[in-house]
Formats: structure tokens, sequence, C-alpha cells
């Protein structure tokens, strides 16, 4: 069986070089010409950065907040909520953990301030609903475009424990 000589051992490397060099532009063009086609252009309007619940013990407290245009108008309607692209629903509830793994709503008070990374503070009023044995709280607070709210927030369960509190980040977008 021949072996291969020195100038073609330089030819056969030189053209494993070209080929890869080649690939390498093809993956990229393809790479390039993918980002962008058929993207769907609508605006994103919250992104989670954070958990949505926090556990205390044997107390369970989920959060989360949602602008308020992604509300169908029946449910805006029915709570008295102002559908909008530049107002924040914040909606808090408290559960309490049974023997059995469970979890059962508890009743409480709940307050809750937002304010935006510049420091300003928005003005948040928490009401309370209840829905058979459910029982949750939710506020509304304005955004101006694009922002990142932070959402101070306590609670106190009447099944006792004290006040606990949470904190979290959402970003926002605007149209």
């Amino acid at each position: 069986m021949p072996t291969p000589d020195a100038g073609n051992q330089s030819s056969f490397s030189s053209h494993c070089r070209r080929a890869a060099a080649v690939l390498l532009v093809a993956a990229s063009l393809l790479l390039v010409a993918g980002c962008g086609a058929d993207v769907d252009r609508q605006p994103q309007t919250a992104r989670p950065t954070e958990d949505t619940q926090k556990d205390f013990d044997d107390l369970e407290v989920h959060y989360n907040a949602v602008r308020t245009d992604q509300l169908t108008p029946e449910v805006a309607r029915a709570y008295g909520i102002e559908r909008s692209p530049s107002r924040v629903l914040l909606n808090v509830a408290m559960l309490t953990k049974t023997p059995g793994g469970a979890a059962k709503p508890v009743d409480g008070a709940v307050s809750a301030s937002a304010h935006n990374l510049n420091g300003q503070l928005k003005s948040l009023t928490m009401r309370r609903v209840q829905e058979g044995p459910a029982v949750y709280f939710i506020g509304e607070v304005g955004i101006s475009g694009d922002e990142i709210l932070v959402f101070d927030i306590d609670v106190e369960p009447v099944t006792g424990g004290g006040r606990r509190s949470v904190q979290f980040k959402r970003e926002f977008f605007g149209d």
C-alpha cells in the first residue's frame, strides 16, 4: 500500500482547512438567514424574572403581576379593573399547608408597594376578593412604557405566625 508523501499530506491538510472554512461560512449564513424569518413582531407584555411563590414553613405566598390589558373584558369588568397597557394588576394569595400535603386558602391582611428602578414609588392599594373558599388580594398600579417594577408585599395570615415579606421584580413592555 503506498504511503502519502509530504506533498500530498500538505495538500490534503490544506483541502480540509478550506472545507472547514466553507462549512463554517455556510453555517453562519444559515444562522443569520434564520434570524428574523417569520418572527412574531408582537411586543412582550411581561416576563417573570423570579419565582411566583415563597414558602414560610406552613404558609405559601403566591404572587404575580400582569398588564391589565391581558385580562379578558369580562374578568376586568367583574372586578372593576381598567384594561390598559399602562396598568398592572398585582395578585397575592396565601395558602396553608395541611398535614396531608394539600394547601388551603388562608385569609388575612396584605399590603403592597411598588417602585421602579429609578426609585419612584408607585401607589398600590390592595383589596380582598373571595370566591367560594378562595381568598386573594388584588391591586393596580400604573406604568410608563417599558418599566421594571419591584414589588414589596407584606402578608399577615389570620392563622398567626406574624407578618411575612416578599419582594419580586417584573419587567413590563409597553406597546
